[in-house]
C-alpha cells in the first residue's frame, strides 16, 4: 500500500498531467484547430525516418489503440497532412506518410505548442529541478533504476 504521502504525489502528478494536456491542446485547438493527437501523430512522423511508420509503430509512438490511431489518421489523410501507402515488401503492411503540407503544418503549429510548453510547463522549474525531474521521468518512461 501506498503511504498517504505517495498517494498524494501520485494523484498530483495525474492532476498536472491533465491540467497541462488540456491547456496544450486548447492552445493547439484554438491557434491551429490541432488536436493534441493530431500534432503528436504528425511529430513522429517528421521525425522517423523518410516521414514514414507503420500503423502499429505509430499506435505504440502515440500511445493510441490501433483503431484510434486508423481513425486520427483517416482524418488526417482527408486534411492532406498524412497518406497511407502499402508497406514495401509486405501486401499487407499499410505505413502513415507525412505530406508536404504535413510538416508545413507541423512548423506552423510547433510555434504555437512549444511557447506553451515553455510557459505552462518549463517555466515552472528552476535548471536543477528541471533536470532532475527530467531523469526521474526517464528512469519511470523506460522502467530501469
Amino acid at each position: 500500500m501506498p503511504t498517504r504521502t505517495e498517494l498524494g504525489v501520485w494523484r498530483s502528478f495525474l492532476r498536472a498531467h491533465a491540467r497541462l494536456t488540456r491547456v496544450l491542446e486548447a492552445e493547439l485547438i484554438a491557434g491551429q484547430r490541432l488536436s493534441l493527437a493530431a500534432y503528436d501523430v504528425l511529430v513522429q512522423l517528421a521525425e522517423s525516418p523518410q516521414h514514414r511508420l507503420r500503423m502499429t509503430e505509430l499506435a505504440e509512438a502515440v500511445l493510441l489503440s490501433r483503431s484510434g490511431v486508423t481513425r486520427l489518421v483517416d482524418r488526417l489523410e482527408r486534411a492532406n497532412l498524412v497518406l497511407r501507402e502499402r508497406a514495401d515488401g509486405d501486401g499487407r503492411g499499410v505505413v502513415a506518410v507525412l505530406t508536404p503540407q504535413g510538416l508545413e503544418r507541423l512548423r506552423i503549429a510547433s510555434g504555437t505548442h512549444l511557447t506553451g510548453v515553455v510557459r505552462h510547463f518549463a517555466d515552472e522549474f528552476g535548471p536543477a529541478e528541471l533536470e532532475a525531474f527530467g531523469h526521474t521521468c526517464d528512469r519511470l518512461a523506460t522502467g530501469e533504476p
